[in-house]
């Protein structure tokens, strides 16, 4: 069985520059990681694969992100925390993509890779839309499961998971191939052991372009996405507000004649 586990490299600050032209990220230079909810698909992933040898049933990670050179840095990370492969999606035709133009490159590259199942974090923290995971399903036509929070069974051609909903879980199957995205609650990530350290130091990520993985270059970069960062500002800072000290009947009564004032009682 082939896993993918579709990795994103963010800022590991909020201090981070916009380009004025193309409104976009200035991830050159900055200090980044892996974006933390990947963590958890990638562990996800490893523990697969330890399962399934136990089974004496052969599994192979691979991850896969889309970026700049300086991704290498997030591949060995990965190597290093049980991943058996690495690939960078780099070419000057994926800058500037969106979530839909970014789904269908990774999409394209895990279907190079030849994916049974494809694993991925529920969001980024840069941009939180979670539209990455089930946009790769939608290009690829494949099953999918959003918010799994646990994997109770995985067969050659099924996946059963319990699913994180907003009032409580439900339980479901899909035929695999599958994408599902993970929430926090399915494991807790491991740290790297000296093994993984070493496997990491000496590993070289392979490196795919737009054509390597076939990929339309008309569905690429700022070109391809259909949607638009129009205004990027910072909102204006809180001001004003009144501060009350006193003792605890002196504030409560403070606070009922405010909210009498305001007429919110």
């Amino acid at each position: 069985m082939n896993i993918v586990v579709a990795i994103k490299q963010v800022p590991d600050s909020t201090e981070v520059k916009i380009n004025p032209e193309t409104k976009t990220l200035m991830r050159e230079g900055a200090g980044t990681q892996i974006n933390p909810f990947d963590l958890y698909a990638l562990e996800e992933a490893v523990r697969i694969k330890e399962r399934r040898a136990k089974e004496g049933k052969e599994t192979k990670v691979t991850v896969i992100t889309m970026g700049p050179p300086q991704a290498e840095s997030a591949i060995k990370e990965a190597i290093s925390l049980g991943a058996d492969e690495g690939v960078i999606l780099c070419d000057r035709a994926f800058a500037g993509s969106d979530t839909w133009c970014t789904s269908y490159a990774v999409a394209c590259g895990c279907k190079k890779i030849g994916a049974d199942l494809i694993i991925c974090g529920q969001q980024a923290i840069d941009g939180d839309t979670g539209q990455v995971g089930p946009g790769i399903a939608v290009h690829l036509a494949w099953a999918q499961a959003a918010y799994g929070a646990e994997i109770k069974e995985l067969t050659d051609k099924s996946l059963t998971v319990k699913r994180l909903v907003e009032d409580g879980y439900e339980v479901c199957q899909v035929s695999l191939p599958a994408v599902i995205t993970v929430v926090k609650e399915i494991n807790e990530p491991r740290t790297p052991s000296l093994r993984g350290k070493m496997a990491a130091k000496k590993y070289t990520p392979i490196i795919w372009t737009a054509d390597d993985v076939d990929a339309d270059k008309e569905k690429l970069g700022l070109n391809g996405s259909p949607t638009r960062v129009v205004k990027v500002m910072t909102p204006p800072s809180r001001t004003g507000g009144e501060k009350i000290e006193g003792e605890t009947d002196e504030l409560v009564n403070a606070l009922f004649d405010t909210f009498k004032k305001l007429e919110v009682i």
